[in-house]
């Protein structure tokens, strides 16, 4: 019968018995590594440094004073302003001067670089997120800072100093930033004050310079020009009343005149007949001068004093009356050598009478040539005032859209200036508030805590762990020598690959002597083993507790 190779024959499906025949045979592949790996988790687990744990819990304080009244220039986000500060509390030089100041990671600043170190304290420094923590009142917003550390008394005191720095960072930043706004305002109302001074200045000079030709006075010129309108043609109206009440006490004048001449001409013929030719001088001269006299009036109803006609008439009718005065004073000189003869008492009253009313109506004349003066002098200052204000009429289009840039900028000016000014204010309060304490503050909630018991490590897990590991180590060195041993192990392999009938069974013999020293070699050598681990798990307890105390 031809034996089968062993490598090619399948191997036969164990049961739980083999499984403890296995476990018995290789019993101390599977214990060695597991009492390995109890010993050094345990060394390893007192070994660990403990690690203490500080938390510190911060809560924001809301606005005391409420936003309706006092708006704050600070309007950044809660979570990201935690996290700016956060960068700031944490950064190089802030972690730097805490290590140096408390004396931190000795061990590691002996063979590390400081940049290290520094990253190590970030990685130890835990800032939990804005979270709501009961209160007594209502929920409030607040936030956690935690530092792990071998040494629980500066654990707590890299915490109080986190803490510190957080709510003094915190308080700066805000006032920095309100301070940064309320500049920021201030250089702008400053701007737009000076714009809105610009804008002043141009404004008054084109005033200065359009005087009475704006475009909103308009009206007003238009109002006063129709009023001088009305003033001239009243002027007018009044200066031709004037002038015809004149003629006719000139005409008036003229009558009494020639009724004297008469009166006169008749008492020359009846005292002398030599005064006739004289007589009839005088009627000429008269003639003469009511002629010019009809002919200016004539001239004064169309024309000005200035026109040439005029100024020329009235030349020739002072002529005129020079040489009338020159007759009557020779016929008076030839009356006065001539006989006289007494006139009749009734023709003498008649001769006083229109002396009298000559002289009447000459003082109304002359009033009335006052009075006419006056109003043309009053009629060219009228005409000249509303030349001026056509004048003003006709340049308002030239620079009405000038004058209105310039009112629409003085009103944007305003407006702008007042709005930033606004702002100003508002700034200016928040800025206030903000140095009053009054904004949105962090204060602590929870004081930096004092840890009992480290957090790290978990001992028994750390132990459990190293045996789990250890048991299943000696579990797959157990299973790979049962795999490599290709031996038939009991009467089971003897049936199961040669299929043959078992009649006997033959014991293996060994001799008592080896078979006693390999035995007490084993037992020494597990008892050394299990003594050295013992001693060498004892001593890691003892070194944690003692350097603890």
């Amino acid at each position: 019968m031809q034996v089968q190779d062993a490598f090619s024959v399948p191997r036969r499906a164990l049961d739980v018995e083999d499984y403890i025949d296995i476990a018995r045979r290789h019993k101390g592949w599977i214990f060695g590594p597991l009492f390995a790996a109890v010993v050094i988790s345990v060394v390893g687990a007192f070994l660990w440094p403990d690690t203490y744990v500080s938390t510190a819990t911060i809560k924001v304080i809301p606005q005391v004073v409420p936003e309706a009244y006092v708006q704050s220039n600070v309007n950044q986000a809660m979570s990201d302003r935690i996290s700016a500060i956060a960068q700031t509390v944490l950064s190089r030089p802030v972690l730097t001067s805490i290590i140096t100041t408390y004396e931190l990671y000795p061990r590691e600043r002996l063979r590390m670089p400081m940049e290290d170190i520094v990253e190590e304290m970030r990685r130890d420094i835990k800032i939990g997120n804005v979270l709501n923590v009961a209160s007594t009142k209502d929920r409030v917003p607040a936030f956690q800072i935690q530092y792990s550390y071998t040494d629980r008394y500066k654990a707590q005191k890299v915490v109080m100093d986190l803490l510190s720095k957080f709510i003094d960072t915190n308080q700066r930043e805000r006032s920095s930033s309100s301070l940064s706004t309320t500049q920021l305002l201030k250089d702008q109302v400053d701007i737009a004050k000076k714009r809105l001074d610009e804008v002043e200045s141009k404004l008054a000079d084109f005033r200065s310079r359009h005087q009475g030709q704006l475009p909103d006075e308009m009206a007003q010129n238009m109002q006063q020009a129709a009023a001088l309108q009305g003033r001239s043609t009243a002027l007018n109206a009044a200066l031709s009343r004037v002038n015809q009440e004149k003629i006719m006490m000139e005409s008036e004048l003229r009558i009494y005149r020639d009724r004297l001449a008469a009166l006169n001409k008749d008492i020359s013929q009846e005292t002398s007949g030599s005064t006739y030719a004289k007589s009839d001088r005088m009627a000429e001269a008269e003639r003469e001068v009511r002629q010019l006299e009809d002919q200016l009036a004539v001239l004064r109803q169309h024309y000005k004093e200035t026109h040439p006609d005029v100024q020329r008439t009235e030349n020739l009718l002072s002529v005129a009356r020079k040489k009338k005065e020159q007759i009557g004073k020779e016929e008076d000189a030839a009356r006065k050598s001539a006989p006289e003869r007494a006139a009749s008492p009734q023709t003498v009253r008649e001769m006083r009478d229109l002396e009298g009313s000559i002289r009447r109506v000459q003082s109304q004349i002359e009033a009335k040539g006052m009075e006419s003066d006056e109003y043309r002098r009053e009629l060219g200052k009228t005409d000249s005032a509303v030349k001026a204000y056509q004048s003003r009429l006709e340049g308002v289009p030239a620079s009405q859209k000038e004058y209105g840039d310039l009112l629409r900028d003085s009103e944007l000016a305003k407006a702008q200036h007042a709005e930033l000014e606004q702002k100003m204010n508002r700034a200016l309060l928040a800025q206030d508030m903000e140095n009053r304490k009054a904004g949105e503050n962090l204060e602590p909630l929870d004081p930096p805590s004092l840890p009992q018991t480290p957090t790290q490590p978990k001992r028994p897990v750390v132990v459990a762990m190293g045996s789990l590991a250890g048991l299943v180590l000696g579990v797959m060195f157990a299973a790979v020598r049962e795999v490599k041993d290709t031996s038939l192990k009991n009467l089971k392999d003897v049936r199961a690959y040669t299929k043959l009938p078992i009649l006997g069974s033959v014991p293996l013999l060994e001799n008592d002597l080896v078979v006693k020293r390999r035995r007490r070699f084993a037992w020494f050598a597990w008892s050394l083993a299990c003594l050295t681990g013992i001693v060498v798990m004892s001593g890691s307890i003892i070194y944690y507790y003692v350097t603890k105390v």
